[in-house]
C-alpha cells in the first residue's frame, strides 16, 4: 500500500491518477494515524517550501515520515517533496525539512527562470535496483522549478543535461527524490513511477551500488557534459500546446474569443492530444460564470485524469482559494488574466501559496500604433497599459510564465505575432508561451526563432485536423528546433 501524504500542498490528484494508471493501491495520508497499513510513501509537491514544510509540521506528520524513511522503508520526494528531504532551502532560508538528506536544496541560475518544460536526464544508474532500470542513457523527463539540488550531492542518481546541469534524482538507500515529475512526464514518467512502486526494502536491495552514486562517479559524469553536447539554445526543449476554450462544458474555437462555434467533447480531446505527443495542455474557461464554477471542477477533474502530462487551467480564477479548489481537482499550474489586471496583489498571493511555477499570466494584447496594449474581458475592454512593461510587472509580482495570446491574430491562421512575442521575451526573465495565429508547423517555427517564446499555443489546426502535434513536432525538428518526440 502506498500512502500518498496530502498537506495542502501537493498535486494529490495527479499522483493519484498515475497510480491508478498502474494499478498501484494507494491512500492518502493526512494526519499521521493515516500511515497504518503503508508500506511505501510518496510525498508529492507544489508550492513553497517554508509553508510545506510549516504544514507537515502542524499536521504532526514531519516525525513518523522521517521515523518512517529511517526504517529503510520505500520513501519518494516529488519536486517539493525532494526538498523537503534536505534540511533546508533557499527559498525560505529560515524554515527546516525532513532532514533525511544532508546539504540544502539551492536557487537555480539560468534564463528563463522557472524552469519549466522538458528537459534531458542521464541516469547515473540503470541497473536492476535503480528507479531508472532498464531506461535509455538519456530519456526526456517534465520539470516545473526555481530551486534544485546542485550536481555535487552525495547522493545524486541522475542529472539534467541542460538547460544547466543539476540532481534530477537522488537517492540513499529506500529514500528517492525526484526534482522531475514523473505522474507528468508521459510513459517514461509512469515507468519510473512503477519500479518505485515495485521496489522493497532497503534490506532487500534497494540499497546497493545502483542507487548510491559515489561523488567520483558525478564527478566524471558532469565532466562529460561539457559546451559541445548544450545546444546553443541553453539545452531547451520547445513546448507545443494544445488549448481546449471551454463554454458549457464543451471545446469552442473562434476569431479573437468571437463567433464561438463547437469542437469537440474537451476530455476526448485531451486523451488524444496527451496520445499525440503534446507536452502539455491549456483549458480555458471562456463563459467565465461563476455559477459554472463546480462544473469547471468536475470537468478539470475528469480531463486531469486523461492526461499524462501537465494541465493548465484558466479562466475566471480570482482567489488563492479558487487556485487552490483547481490544484486538488487534478490542475497543475492555474492561469490568471482580467482578474491578474484588477487586482495584481492576486499574482504575489498565489505565488506565496504555491510558488512561482504555479501561476501564469495570461496577457491579451492588441497592437495600438507602435506599441501593444493589455486589454481584459476576452479582448473587449482595453486597459491602457503597455503590454510589455505589464509583463515586467507581472513577473517582479510573481508571475512564473507568461502566457501571450496576440488578440489581432487569434483564430486567423496568419501567424503568431513573432514581433510582440520578442518583445515581451526579451524583456522578462520567465518562460513565454505565444499563442494566437497558429496556421502551420512553419509558424511555430518563427514565433521559437524570431519571437524567442519558449512554447507554442495552439488550437483550430489542432482541432479540425489540419495538422497533428505529432506532425508539427516532427516539422519542428526537421527545421531544426529542439522538441520532444
Amino acid at each position: 500500500m502506498i500512502g500518498v501524504v496530502d498537506y495542502g500542498a501537493g498535486n494529490l490528484r495527479s499522483v493519484q491518477a498515475a497510480l491508478d494508471r498502474l494499478e498501484a493501491p494507494w491512500k492518502a495520508v493526512a494526519r499521521p494515524d493515516d500511515l497504518a497499513g503503508v508500506t511505501k510513501v510518496i510525498l508529492p509537491g507544489v508550492g513553497r517550501f517554508g509553508p510545506a514544510a510549516r504544514r507537515l509540521r502542524e499536521t504532526g506528520l514531519a516525525g513518523p515520515l522521517g521515523e518512517f524513511a529511517r526504517a529503510g522503508r520505500p520513501f519518494l520526494g516529488i519536486c517539493l517533496g525532494m526538498h523537503l528531504l534536505y534540511e533546508g532551502s533557499d527559498e525560505d532560508p529560515g524554515e527546516s525539512g525532513l532532514g533525511l538528506l544532508p546539504g540544502r536544496v539551492r536557487r537555480l541560475s539560468l534564463r528563463p527562470l522557472p524552469h519549466i518544460g522538458w528537459a534531458a536526464v542521464a541516469p547515473l544508474a540503470r541497473g536492476e535496483t535503480s528507479l531508472f532500470g532498464g531506461l535509455p542513457e538519456r530519456v526526456d523527463l517534465y520539470f516545473a522549478h526555481t530551486f534544485a539540488v546542485p550536481t555535487d550531492a552525495a547522493h545524486a542518481a541522475a542529472l539534467t543535461l541542460g538547460p544547466a546541469p543539476f540532481a534530477a534524482a537522488v537517492a540513499r538507500g529506500a529514500i528517492c527524490g525526484v526534482q522531475f515529475h514523473p505522474e507528468k512526464s508521459s510513459a517514461w514518467g509512469l515507468r519510473i513511477l512503477a519500479r518505485f512502486a515495485a521496489a522493497g526494502s532497503a534490506r532487500d536491495g534497494l540499497e546497493s551500488g545502483d542507487s548510491v552514486v559515489c561523488t567520483a562517479r558525478v564527478a566524471a559524469s558532469i565532466a562529460a557534459i561539457d559546451a559541445a553536447t548544450v545546444p546553443t539554445d541553453g539545452g531547451r526543449l520547445r513546448r507545443v500546446i494544445p488549448c481546449l476554450d471551454i463554454q458549457g462544458g464543451r471545446v469552442v474555437k473562434g476569431i479573437g474569443f468571437r463567433d464561438l462555434r463547437d469542437a469537440g467533447d474537451p476530455v476526448e480531446r485531451a486523451r488524444a492530444y496527451d496520445r499525440d505527443g503534446a507536452d502539455e495542455v491549456c483549458l480555458l474557461d471562456v463563459s467565465v460564470s461563476r455559477e459554472e464554477r463546480r462544473a469547471l471542477l468536475d470537468l478539470v477533474g475528469r480531463v486531469a485524469a486523461q492526461l499524462t502530462v501537465p494541465l493548465t487551467v484558466g479562466g475566471g480564477i480570482r482567489t488563492v482559494e479558487e487556485m487552490r479548489a483547481l490544484l486538488l481537482a487534478g490542475a497543475d499550474r492555474v492561469s490568471i488574466g482580467t482578474a491578474a489586471c484588477e487586482d495584481p496583489g492576486l499574482i504575489a498571493r498565489a505565488a506565496a501559496a504555491f510558488g512561482s511555477q504555479f501561476v501564469v499570466v495570461s496577457i491579451d494584447a492588441r497592437r495600438r500604433g507602435e506599441s501593444y496594449e493589455v486589454t481584459t474581458r476576452g479582448g473587449r475592454r482595453g486597459t491602457g497599459w503597455n503590454a510589455v512593461l505589464w509583463a515586467r510587472g507581472a513577473e517582479r509580482l510573481g508571475a512564473g510564465e507568461i502566457l501571450l495570446n496576440a488578440m489581432d491574430a487569434d483564430g486567423t491562421r496568419g501567424g503568431y505575432d513573432t514581433t510582440l512575442t520578442a518583445l515581451v521575451a526579451r524583456a522578462v526573465n520567465v518562460p513565454v508561451i505565444a499563442s494566437g495565429g497558429a496556421g502551420t508547423p512553419a509558424d511555430m517555427a518563427r514565433v521559437f526563432r524570431e519571437g524567442e517564446a519558449d512554447a507554442a499555443l495552439a488550437a483550430s489546426i489542432f482541432h479540425d485536423g489540419s495538422v497533428s502535434i505529432r506532425q508539427a513536432k516532427e516539422a519542428l525538428a526537421l527545421a531544426g528546433v529542439r522538441v520532444r518526440l
